[in-house]
Formats: structure tokens, sequence, C-alpha cells
């Protein structure tokens, strides 16, 4: 009898025991429930000291809020290294205004004031209105055309004070894109400073239109375009493919002309945008005022650090230019690019010449410290067949 009460004690404790259990469970849950057992341990990341740097400089560099931040826009290109200060302050919940100015190594100087509102039309649109003063004392002319000899450099300088004012509109949102301005400005010719000889003493204003003018312009401009980007400034994917229409009235009837812009970028995302191919192709050409001259210094050109790196700033000028760019983009962090470019362009005299033909080309590779949707600061270093250029840069390239 006692054995049959034990084996019924035993049964029952083993009944029990097992009722306690939970049932069998499915993959899926034993998953959940190693998942929900690690939510307990987790902790917030502990960024090291390099990363706490990093943030720190980007917070500076790239804030679009109130208060005082750096300035490395020079007021011209070809200034060389420029160090200014800014202040932003909003003028209303989304208005901001901003006032700044820059000095460069080699005295360019740049003061401005501008006051932008970027949600006008439920978002649709933007306003900025700006006003300023900048002033340049050693602008290169090295002559007209693609055969020119770097030894043949004179300076240039100018003065210049402007007022705009600027309506963007996106009427689908990050697609279709339509821009007018108009702007007021007195250009000042002036001789120039610096180790080259200044421009009037190697040209006559007869020879070279525009040496010694003084001309005031009332420039108006329109913009039709498809832009995607996710941002104009720093963009890993999306295209921009525009064509802008300038007029520039001379009050004195002398310099008026008309200029024509076509413009296509394209960034081709690659490994879930790790890599990137961004490519950018650009033709302006020129047209004369019955009567009227372009002057020297409102020619398009080629050289420089948005152009061809590996050629001084204004290297090459004439009536009209194209101009091709390819980078290889590949993420080296969060906020660091490195990159490697091909630029090749040239200038003609007449539209017809327009061609492939006869390019000067550079090559080369640098680093973009970006954030989200900025690029503050960028090095390159390019190679062509007049030796090593080092370039310096407070935005992107294209």
């Amino acid at each position: 009898m006692w054995t049959l009460l034990s084996i019924a004690l035993a049964a029952a404790s083993a009944t029990a025991a097992a009722a306690q259990e939970p049932a069998p469970q499915t993959r899926q849950a034993v998953i959940e429930q190693a998942q929900g057992e690690k939510v307990k341990t987790l902790r917030p990341p502990v960024p090291n000291k390099g990363e706490r740097i990093m943030a720190k400089a980007e917070s500076i560099l790239t804030t679009v809020g109130r208060g005082w931040y750096p300035v490395f826009d020079s007021a011209y290109t070809g200034g060389g290294f420029a160090l200014g200060v800014g202040y932003r302050q909003y003028a209303s919940p989304y208005s901001l205004l901003d006032v700044r100015g820059s000095y460069s190594i080699r005295a360019y100087k740049l003061a401005e004031v501008e006051f932008t509102s970027p949600r006008l039309f439920h978002r649709r649109g933007k306003l900025s209105l700006l006003g300023g003063w900048r002033e340049a004392t050693q602008v290169g002319f090295f002559g007209l055309g693609m055969n020119t000899s770097k030894d043949d450099r004179t300076n240039y300088g100018f003065e210049q004070p402007y007022a705009s004012a600027t309506l963007t509109l996106e009427p689908t949102r990050r697609f279709l894109l339509l821009r007018g301005g108009l702007e007021w400005s007195r250009w000042k010719e002036q001789p120039g400073q610096g180790a080259f000889p200044s421009i009037e003493t190697a040209y006559s204003p007869a020879a070279l239109p525009g040496i010694g003018a003084e001309p005031t312009y009332i420039h108006s401009q329109g913009t039709v375009g498809f832009d995607w980007r996710t941002s104009r400034d720093y963009s890993r994917r999306g295209g921009f493919y525009g064509v802008t229409l300038h007029d520039y009235e001379d009050r004195d009837e002398r310099f008026g002309f008309r200029r024509v812009d076509y413009e296509l970028i394209q960034h081709v995302p690659m490994l879930r945008e790790a890599w990137v191919v961004s490519l950018r192709g650009r033709v302006s050409t020129t047209f004369d005022k019955t009567d009227q001259h372009v002057p020297f210094f409102m020619l398009p050109a080629m050289g420089g650090g948005s152009t061809l790196r590996g050629y001084s700033s204004f290297r090459f000028r004439d009536r009209n230019s194209l101009l091709l760019q390819a980078e290889w983009r590949i993420m080296a962090s969060r906020y660091l690019d490195s990159v490697v470019f091909y630029d090749a362009a040239k200038v003609t005299s007449q539209r017809a010449d327009l061609d492939l033909d006869g390019l000067k080309s550079d090559f080369g590779f640098g680093v973009r410290f970006h954030g989200p949707f900025t690029t503050p600061f960028r090095v390159d270093l390019a190679r062509s067949r007049e030796g090593l250029v080092l370039v310096f840069g407070s935005s992107s390239v294209f």
C-alpha cells in the first residue's frame, strides 16, 4: 500500500512540475525572448575622445541656428585662405538674419548681410535678400583662349558693392526647381597688386575691353531645372539638370551682355552609398548686346578650386566655356569622405568650338569634412601639366 501511495505522490509531483513549465516555444519566440533579455543589459554607447572632437567640430561648422560661427569664404576665387566670423539670429521661427565677414591672406575683404526665409508657400519656396561689399586685390589674368602661358600673368583688382533678391520655388518638392533673381552691383576695376605686373601695363582698353571700367549692372536671371539631390552642398544620390539665363544691363550701355549656363550633375551611389561616383558637366555661352562688349573680368573662366583644380584661378578665359568633372567619393567615416577626381575643360571664342578637342585636364585626390547637408571644409591636391596645386574650400565642388 505504501508503495502504491509513493508512486501516486511522485506522479502528482511530476504532473505539477510539468504544468509550471512553459509550452515548447517557436524559433521566433526564442529570438524575441533573447532580445528581451539583451535589452535589460543595453547601455547608451559612450563616444571616445576622437568622436567627441568630431561631433563638436560638426556642431560648430555645420550649425544653421543662431549664434556665432567661423567663416572661411573668401571674397572672390583665388583669394587664398580666408578667415572671418559670422552671427546668425532668428528674425521669425524659421527666418534667419546672417551677418558675416572675412579677410584673406591676399587682402581680399568681404562683408555681407543676408536675410533668408526658407519656408514660404507651404515649404515650397525660399527667399534670400543679400547685401554686401567685397574687394579683390590680385586677380589673375593670363590672356584670352587656351594657348596662353602661365608666365604671361598680370593682376587686376576691383571693388564691388551689391544687393540682390532671389526667390527659389520647388512646386513638386525636390524635383522641379524654378529660381528667379534680381541684383544691382557696381564693378570698379582697379590696378592689380601682388608679385605680378598690373594688367594696364600689358593691355590697353581698346585691346581688352573693361580695363579701368566702372559698369553698374542690373543683373536679372532665371533658372529652370530638375533637382532631386538630398542637398545642394552635400549629396550622395540624386542629380540636377538645369538651364540658367542671365541678362546684364549696363547703365552706360557699354558693357551689357547676356549669358546662358547649362549644367548637369549626377550622383550614382554604390555599396549602400559607401561609394559614390559623381559627374558634372557645365557649358557657358555669352552674347553681346548691340554695340556693347563683355568686359574681360566677366568672361567665363576655367581654373581654380571648383573647376580646373590643377591650374591657377582664372587660368583660361574666353567668351564660352566647357567643363567636365568626375569624382569617386569614398565614405571614410561619418564626417569624412576621401575623393579621387578628374577635371577637363576648355574656353573658346566661338560657340561652335565647344567640343572635346584640346581639353586641359588634371587629376588628384582630396578629403571632405561634412555634415548631413553641408561641406564646410575640403582639401584637394591636384596635378596638371603646370604642376601641383593645393586647394582649400569651404563648400563642395558640386
